[in-house]
């Protein structure tokens, strides 16, 4: 059975950090892209950052570039989202997401999401 976990949402005033976490488990990690979206109160939800299978290759929505950065530890089945320089904007939940190709983008390539943690950003 695939699971995949997210956590280490919060609350953090704007300009603060977060790291979040993500542990996929029932599946064979190295071969699945990543990816990070978020989705905000009545607003759908939208690609954040992804990686590839090595973590050679990453990609990133305009928004998040500069603030945040994806990587992944293939040993420990693990993806982090480090996020700085946080915006009100950036409150959301967050979700975690497999994807059984090299790369991918969209929601519609994803084949396994998590419950999402949320962060909150107060201004």
């Amino acid at each position: 059975q695939v699971q995949v976990v997210e956590s280490g949402g919060g609350l953090v005033q704007a300009g603060g950090s977060l790291r979040l976490s993500c542990a996929a488990s029932g599946l064979p990690f190295s071969s699945f892209a990543m990816g990070w979206f978020r989705q905000a109160p009545g607003k759908e939800r939208e690609f954040v950052t992804s990686i590839n299978w090595s973590g050679g290759n990453t990609y990133y929505a305009d928004s998040a570039k500069g603030r945040f950065t994806i990587s992944r530890g293939n040993v420990k089945n693990t993806v982090y989202l480090q996020m700085n320089s946080l915006k009100p904007e950036d409150t959301a939940v967050y979700y975690c997401a497999a994807a059984r190709k090299n790369i991918a983008t969209r929601v519609v390539e994803y084949d396994y999401w998590g419950q999402g943690t949320q962060v909150t950003v107060s201004s």
